[in-house]
């Protein structure tokens, strides 16, 4: 945008970033393009635990901070409450607080003009050999993969050769220009601005985020530091609800995958669910949005097996030799294996202190140990947890919201794998393994999700003509069993009177029918019982 401050000219470049933690990576990306930021509190809910570790993302960068305090319009804002947080946050005067709304228009000049006299001007040479950094991409359905920039030094002209640093693929720039309400085509984009890339990709996987664009023959140039690849936390199954529907399900993760570069599949089959995807998810919020898409954008109705992560499994014969585990039925043979690692993270939570004892209990629970407790203020504790990835991924933030009355936020960086006592719990129906929903459990929780798990299947499994028993197995072992009853047709209603044999006659031919059936026939499973583990505590 452009902004007159004083008579003089300046052009501002501003990016929002989502706050979420499964998008940690592209906001460090982001933060990596830029100047100074602005930290924007809610004068209602006050300082959030994902606001604190991208507050430390841009200190780290050396930006220059703002701190700006929204919705101050509202009747719950509770302004001077949440100006000492700040205040003890980050050190400043109360007077440097911005207080703003973006409803009432109040403050958005006072934020534009702090813009202008504390974020430093971006420094670069126009005339040094090209460096750029990519912060973010979408994909135009005419004219393929938009990558946004911005330029450290050097410039990009239109028809320019360039080259991305990351994969060593060359293009042609057919068109650069800057964002402004629309697209504005130029001549070149020099050092110090942002703008945007147009090179006919047709494949968003060729564009990465953090990657560097440099001179086709340029060879000394050093990409800008800290470009990795965004690795996928959370796997599960997606499968069409109607086998037929297989292809159509593949060219709609296709159309996705050129929006979203993070989604990541591979086709896999299910005995229970016949072909679909394994998809790998930055976190479930990622995977609800991309079930959501599908459904929206697609019209596709899916069914979604039991989310897990990705272990690391070791065998006797080659203890350092790694496999990646991320599907339960990948697992070794448990008679062969050496040990199994499972991902830890290190959990921030930041709640009311009349909410610590339910939020340690819960983490407690989730197999969690404490690290550190510190009381920002006398009413706000910060709670520093060690906990499996694994325990999380399910209904762990919903239930910390519903544990704290809505106060609680968290955020978690990933702390490396631990080995840990794991067994895969198989479910049998009729004595068939199913395996769309084999899990990987610790062995100390392995009995009683077990348990739970067959009494619920109980539930949601409709009465078929013939017992149908509901098992759960760690291998060759069963530690629960359910039996869902069958529909009895009364045979003996005929008989009127005579000698009992001929009621035994009967029953027994019934008897020899229903254990005929029990052998051939197979069990719908409704997909209410694929997402009857993610709601194994309600």
């Amino acid at each position: 945008m452009e902004y007159t401050h004083e008579g003089q000219e300046y052009v501002l470049n501003l990016i929002d970033t989502p706050g979420h933690v499964d998008f940690s990576y592209e906001v460090s990306r982001s933060i990596a393009a830029c100047e100074g930021a602005l930290l924007v509190v809610d004068a209602a809910q006050s300082i959030q635990a994902q606001t604190i570790s991208n507050l430390y993302l841009a200190l780290e960068n050396d930006l220059e901070i703002i701190p700006v305090l929204n919705k101050v319009d509202l009747p719950s804002a509770n302004p001077e409450e949440v100006t000492d947080d700040i205040v003890d946050l980050l050190g400043c005067k109360p007077e440097e607080i911005i207080r703003a709304s973006a409803k009432t228009g109040l403050g958005i000049e006072a934020i534009l003009q702090a813009i202008v006299d504390h974020v430093p001007p971006p420094k670069g040479d126009v005339n040094a050999p090209l460096q750029a950094l990519i912060f973010d991409s979408v994909y135009n359905p005419f004219r393929g993969v938009e990558t946004y920039f911005r330029v450290f030094s050097g410039k990009i002209s239109k028809g320019q050769d360039i080259k991305f640093l990351a994969t060593q693929k060359k293009y042609s720039a057919d068109e650069v220009g800057t964002l402004n309400l629309t697209q504005t085509p130029k001549k070149y984009i020099g050092a110090g601005d942002v703008g945007y890339l147009i090179t006919g990709i047709k494949n968003a996987k060729e564009v990465k985020v953090g990657d560097t664009i440099i001179d086709v023959d340029s060879t000394e140039i050093i990409g800008v530091s800290g470009f990795e690849d965004v690795k996928p936390m959370v796997f599960a199954g997606i499968y069409p609800v109607d086998t037929e529907d297989y292809e159509e399900l593949r060219s709609s993760m296709d159309k996705l995958q050129l929006n979203d570069a993070s989604l990541v599949y591979t086709p896999e089959s299910s005995s229970a669910l016949g072909f679909g995807f394994r998809c790998g998810f930055l976190g479930m919020l990622h995977l609800e949005i991309i079930q959501e898409r599908l459904e929206r954008e697609f019209n596709m109705s899916v069914i979604t097996t039991v989310p897990n992560v990705s272990y690391n499994a070791y065998v006797n014969k080659d203890p350092s030799a790694k496999i990646l585990v991320n599907n339960p039925s990948d697992l070794p043979d448990p008679s062969s294996l050496n040990r199994v690692e499972e991902p830890y993270i290190d959990a921030t939570i930041i709640t009311k202190s009349e909410f610590v004892g339910n939020v340690l209990t819960l983490c407690i629970e989730k197999r969690g140990e404490i690290k550190n407790q510190r009381y920002l203020t006398t009413e706000r504790v910060e709670l520093n947890f060690r906990l499996p990835l694994a325990e999380i991924v399910f209904d762990f933030y919903d239930r910390l919201k519903s544990v704290s009355k809505g106060y609680a936020s968290l955020d978690y960086t990933p702390a490396g794998f631990v080995a840990s006592k794991l067994v895969r719990l198989d479910i049998l129906l009729n004595g068939k393994p199913v395996d769309a929903l084999s899990s990987l459990i610790h062995a100390d929780n392995a009995q009683r999700m077990g348990r739970k798990l067959c009494e619920k299947l109980k539930e949601l499994i409709p009465r078929q003509q013939f017992d149908i028993p509901v098992q759960a197995a760690i291998g060759a072992k069963i530690i629960s069993r359910e039996t869902i009853k069958a529909f009895r047709k009364d045979v003996t209603a005929k008989l009127y009177g005579g000698d009992v044999t001929r009621k035994r006659k009967l029953l027994e031919k019934q008897k020899k029918g229903k254990k005929k059936m029990r052998m051939v026939g197979s069990v719908e499973i409704p997909q209410q019982a694929f997402m009857a583990v993610l709601k194994i505590n309600d």
